[in-house]
Formats: C-alpha cells, structure tokens, sequence
C-alpha cells in the first residue's frame, strides 16, 4: 500500500469517526424518543395480549412526554371491566406497571420508567394526593410541627413533593420499602 492511499485509508477512518461523533452529538434526543417510541410499543403490545387474554375491553394510548412513556387503558364505553386491573388502593395497577416494565426491559435490554394509568386512575389519585399535600401543609403551617403521610409508592411520593414545594414547605421522603413515606414540615 502506498503512503498516499494509506494516508487516504486514514483519513477516511476520522471522517467517518468524525461523521459518528457529530450524530451521536445531535441524535441523543432523536435517540431517546425514538427509544421511549419502542418503549411504548413493546408496552402497548403486551398489555394488549394481557387484555386478550382477560377478556377485557380496552382502548390502549401511548404518549412521551417529559422524557416518560405513559400508557393509558381506558374503556370503550361506561363499564367496570377495568376496575379489576387497578385494584384496591391501585394495588394491581402498580403490579401491571412492573411486569409491564420487565416486558419492556426484556424485550428492550433497558429500564424503563414508564408510567401506566386504567381509566384515570393515576388522575384522579394525583388530585387526592394533591388535596394530602395541602391538608398538610396548612397543619405545618398552623401548628409548626412535621406532618407524617401514609406510605406511597415513588411515583406518588414524586407528586407530593412537588405538590409541598409549590406550597412553600420542605418534604423528605424516609423509611424503606413499603413503609417509604414523607414527612413535611417548615423546613
């Protein structure tokens, strides 16, 4: 090989080294929702089969949206045929969100932290938890003593803590596992 088509060998080599890095540079978002997009659809396909399975009705949407793939089940018509996958306390719901993630991480090979909502749920629980927050925060406020708040999930506990800082009030998050929970206080 000649010094000259060596020398064009290598300088082949840092163009396409270089046409790589410029990409990588550009794409991480293009990258990543097009991932949350696979996300979504790996989801959405497994939930699907589970509804066929159970024999359930429902329309399944998929949206991305603050670096999150939310997944919602809803039902046709007026029917409580969902109500069962929710579950006491949204129980069952939080059990279908992790298989649903394992899904998505099998299928995948990364995590997921895509959030799954049945019939608005998730709505309407991040409307009580907000009410929690304030209940609250007017009891830190009035007596100046930290308020306890029952266990919650991460996700919820996530809604709280926003919900206490908009509030003007500090929450930290203590305890472990299922016992996890939030204590607010003034500061």
């Amino acid at each position: 090989m000649s010094a000259e088509s060596t020398e064009h060998a290598l300088s082949d080599e840092v163009t396409e080294d270089r046409d790589e890095s410029v990409t990588d540079a550009t794409s991480p978002k293009g990258s990543a929702a097009s991932r949350l997009e696979e996300e979504g659809d790996v989801a959405a396909d497994y939930l699907e089969e589970l509804l066929d399975i159970a024999d359930i009705d429902g329309d399944i949407d998929i949206e991305v949206r603050n670096g999150r793939t939310y997944i919602s089940i809803v039902a046709e018509e007026e029917s409580d045929s969902l109500d069962s996958l929710v579950g006491e306390d949204g129980e069952v719901l939080e059990a279908l969100q992790e298989l649903t993630r394992l899904s998505v991480l099998s299928a995948t090979e990364n995590r997921s932290r895509l959030v799954l909502d049945i019939n608005g749920y998730r709505q309407q629980r991040a409307g009580h938890l907000q009410k929690i927050a304030e209940d609250a925060a007017a009891s830190v406020k009035e007596t100046g003593k930290a308020v306890a708040l029952e266990p919650m999930s991460a996700y919820e506990r996530k809604i709280v803590h926003d919900a206490v800082a908009d509030l003007g009030l500090v929450s930290e998050s203590e305890g472990e596992g299922a016992g996890r929970h939030i204590v607010v206080s003034a500061d």
